[in-house]
Order: structure tokens, then sequence, then C-alpha cells
């Protein structure tokens, strides 16, 4: 089945306002800038977002969340991220902060059909015992906080459920990609793509290089086809395109 789809604006062209959304990418490694343009330039608003963390910069889910597009952030990091943090403190984003192991393993435990699963992580803390702020109010008061989550002892250790996570769609963003929908990452690229293409029932990837089904080693494959619907190839310049947040290189000694 070829996957193919003619431009980012089509491919995301069902995504309403109000949809839930599992995005890739790890900084600004492997972010589906293109797609997310595409959204952007589309108008969706009340937008539910998981993913690791929410931009920086200008680029990325940080130009949606500057437009005030987000209702909702699911993720595990800030950072430097000033509006992100202006607008959690200042109620108008609902943010859901968890640990980052435990964001990976709800994104690939959504996609195998796994609803819950029992982790160490948070236990002890707010994590497990709710009543971390998800929504804040007026003068910093807490609008919305988040539930106390079931607690169980294995082998003398306690471990908290969670649950698994799914979305309508997933925005992903792969070096190589074939019509298929086989996609292969790049370095850390690889940390949140394929679980967050896992979690989407519809998953749209963006390519930076697209080739004929069988030229990717089956070895290869990092995310098999079966959980892509959608592949959008980038043009030369947008696959070049890609931001450093912080440049550390030392000038050239004379």
């Amino acid at each position: 089945m070829d996957k193919v789809i003619g431009s980012a604006k089509e491919a995301v062209s069902d995504v309403g306002d109000g949809a839930s959304l599992a995005v890739g990418g790890f900084g600004l490694s492997g972010v589906p800038t293109t797609l997310i343009d595409a959204l952007h330039e589309a108008g969706v608003a009340r937008l539910h977002v998981v993913s690791n963390n929410c931009g920086a910069m200008d680029t990325g889910l940080a130009v949606l969340l500057a437009a005030g597009r987000l209702a909702r952030v699911t993720g595990s990091y800030i950072g430097a991220n000033a509006e992100f943090a202006r607008q959690y403190l200042a109620g108008e984003l609902e943010v859901e902060l968890i640990p980052q192991g435990t964001l990976a393993e709800r994104l690939r435990c959504g996609g195998h059909g796994i609803p819950a699963f029992f982790t160490p992580a948070g236990v002890g803390t707010q994590v497990a015992e709710g009543g971390m702020p998800w929504r804040y109010g007026p003068g910093g008061t807490v609008a919305l906080a988040s539930p106390a989550k079931e607690t169980r002892r294995f082998d003398d250790v306690e471990y908290v459920l969670e649950r698994a996570i799914r979305t309508d769609f997933a925005l992903v963003r792969a070096a190589v990609g074939d019509r298929h929908g086989n996609l292969v990452f790049t370095k850390s690229a690889r940390n949140f793509n394929p679980l967050a293409a896992m979690a989407g029932r519809v998953t749209v990837a963006e390519v930076e290089r697209l080739v004929e089904p069988g030229e990717i080693d089956p070895d290869h494959v990092h995310l098999p086809g079966v959980f892509v619907q959608r592949v959008v190839e980038l043009t030369p310049a947008q696959a070049a395109d890609k931001k450093i947040e912080f440049r550390t290189v030392r000038g050239r000694a004379d």
C-alpha cells in the first residue's frame, strides 16, 4: 500500500479542534516541524499534546504554544521554554508532568494494546499520591490537581499503576522512510519518535528521504509500517532545516 501523501497540509487536514496528538522529538532533534507548521497554518486549536517537551526557541510545538493553540500538554520537560512556564502558571494551559521513562512506556503500551503497567518511578511523590497541579487558577491557586493512583507491592517493592496513552493522531519525523511507512530514525531522534508513532490511531510521518519498498534492509527498520498511515516526503530545504539550541563549539586556535 502506497501511503505517501502529496503535502503536509493534506496529511493533517482532518486534524480538528480539540484533537489529541502524540508528537515525536527530543529537544530539537527529530521534531516533525513541517507537519506542526501545517497545523499552525490550518488554524487548529484546543489541541491536547503528548510530547517529551513543548518545543524550544521559535520552532516545533513552540509555534502552536505561542499562538495559544494548545489546551493541554502531557510531557516530562519544560526546560528553558519561558512561554510554556508562563502559560502553565497563569492557568492558560493544563499540564501533566510525568517521569520521562514513564512517558515513554505509556506511549509504547498504548501502541501495543497494554492498558496499564506498574512502575516504581514516582512512588512516594505526588506522581503517585496526587495533588500535582495540572491547572492553576487566579492568584496561584490550584484549579485542577492530579488524582491519586493505585499502588501495589510486588516482592516487597511498591509500584504505582500508570495507564497507557492513546491519541487521535501522531506526528513524527524520520531520516528515511519507504512508501509502505517503514521508518528509520537517526541517533536521539529515535528516543520518542517510534513511541509516539505507536500511540497514534492515525500516524503521519514526515521523512527526510523517501525510498522505494525493499530499499531499507529489514534489520535496519526501527518502526514497521503497520504503525504508520501517512508519509510526507520533505523537500531538500525542509530536510536540511535543523535547529541548534546551544552552540558549544570553540573558536579556531591561530
